[in-house]
């Protein structure tokens, strides 16, 4: 007695075809969270909404904050705030700029809420940190790697 099995027309079996369809599914919603923090990347200093963002990777909003923290271990909400706070410490670093204007120049609103935010992320104050940190002497791609914050997870 020979054991058959089930192929589809390209000659697959059918569990095969299906695992390739969800494979292609993820990666298509890889692609579009790619997008959308593409997006957070570009303009992080304009005001962002989870709903504009979520437009930008067709998907409802709900679904997108879920999807962008599977993918990238952190909100929306948050990766906007560490991006802000990473181009903040590089302006505080490296030119003499206020506080103020850093903080503006960065997204923030408020003073109070840029300086509560810096503190939770890198520990120190704006200030504090413009005192303490040296310019880095070093290319641009590995003073971005090294100098990223890390912040409390």
């Amino acid at each position: 007695m020979a054991i058959t099995t089930r192929t589809t027309p390209s000659g697959a079996p059918p569990a095969r075809l299906a695992r390739g369809r969800a494979t292609a599914a993820r990666e298509a919603d890889n692609r579009r969270l790619l997008r959308a923090r593409d997006a957070i990347d570009r303009s992080f200093a304009e005001p962002l909404d989870v709903a504009a963002l979520a437009a930008v990777a067709h998907v409802s909003p709900s679904h997108f904050i879920r999807a962008f923290k599977a993918a990238f271990g952190e909100t929306p909400h948050r990766y906007l705030q560490r991006r802000r706070i990473e181009r903040a410490m590089a302006l505080l670093r490296d030119t003499a700029t206020p506080v103020t204007e850093v903080s503006v120049a960065v997204g923030f609103q408020s003073l109070g809420t840029f300086s509560r935010t810096f503190h939770d992320i890198v520990g120190a104050s704006p200030t504090t940190y413009r005192r303490t940190a040296a310019p880095l002497l070093a290319p641009g791609c590995f003073t971005r790697a090294w100098t990223r914050p890390a912040g409390a997870r």
